[in-house]
């Protein structure tokens, strides 16, 4: 493993969206809209059909982001070889700008989960997940996005925080992070924790791209805040804000809008893409004069 580094490079500022076949007559025809889509891994996993026409098209005009959901990055077991040799042939295949995955676990004993569970943050999952990201990257040949999780319970097990983790498996393996600003602020609600403490901790010299999305609001039994990642909605005001404040920290990042149910129609999601655009286009100022102090 590659010792107290970060090998990110920095990627094209571009802002995208989670793409969906229905918009993708209007993505053609829309000329000055989103320029990166995000697809996940598991849904081109087949050989055609359909779903590879479409991505064609797509391609053939646009950057992808391939965002894998089932790899396990943080179970126990060692990763399901079949399911990588698949989800490396999608990277290969379509030659994505950005690869990513999330910091939790889905499969255990060969059991599937269809969720991304939380993991205590010790020295022992660290071993675990930094090795898991070493066997990815090797298989698919290129830098790994680690994205933040959206978390509703802690482990008293963990002796490090989330950002200290994803501090040390960046520097372990040279992987990448993204940013998901919408799981920062779930979670720390959730916990009961000041969000801007979360993100003044982050390490963001290693943010390869940054995810925002929509949540939901509920209580939970003892009728504290409950916020669900949900990506059913708009792009919160309090996300927004913190967003901006982040772009004008560390600058302008690839950034996906991310919404996944109860969708809505291609002008509205295409808006919030261009209003991150917008965001690093006003920051871009600030950038350039702290560069010249």
């Amino acid at each position: 493993m590659a010792a107290d580094r970060c090998a990110l490079q920095p990627a094209t500022p571009t802002v995208g969206v989670g793409f969906k076949p229905e918009h993708l007559e209007q993505i053609l025809a829309d000329p000055s809209g989103p320029d990166l889509f995000e697809v996940h891994a598991e849904n081109y996993m087949g050989a055609g059909g359909p779903p590879h026409h479409r991505l064609g098209a797509l391609r053939e005009r646009f950057a992808l982001s391939v965002h894998g959901v089932c790899l396990s990055i943080g179970g126990p077991c060692g990763l399901d070889a079949a399911h990588l040799a698949r989800f490396s042939e999608v990277v290969r295949r379509w030659q994505p700008a950005l690869v990513s995955e999330h910091l939790a676990w889905s499969t255990h004993a060969g059991v599937f989960y269809n969720d991304l569970l939380p993991l205590p943050y010790t020295r022992a999952t660290l071993g675990t997940v930094c090795a898991h990201i070493d066997q990815v990257q090797h298989a698919i040949g290129r830098t790994l996005l680690l994205e933040n999780p959206a978390t509703y319970v802690a482990f008293a097990s963990s002796t490090l925080s989330e950002t200290e983790f994803l501090r040390a498996v960046a520097r372990r393996t040279g992987c990448g992070l993204l940013l998901d600003v919408s799981n920062a602020f779930v979670a720390a609600t959730n916990h009961g924790r000041p969000v801007q403490d979360y993100l003044d901790d982050f390490p963001l010299d290693c943010v390869g791209e940054v995810h925002l999305a929509g949540y939901s609001e509920q209580c939970d039994d003892e009728g504290a805040p409950l916020l669900i990642d949900s990506h059913d909605s708009l792009v919160s005001g309090t996300v927004w804000a913190l967003y901006e404040g982040l772009v004008t920290r560390m600058g302008p990042r690839p950034t996906v809008v991310e919404w996944d149910s109860a969708l809505p129609d291609w002008p509205v999601l295409r808006a919030q893409a261009l209003r991150a655009r917008g965001i690093m286009a006003a920051a871009a100022p600030h950038q350039e004069l702290r560069h010249a102090a």
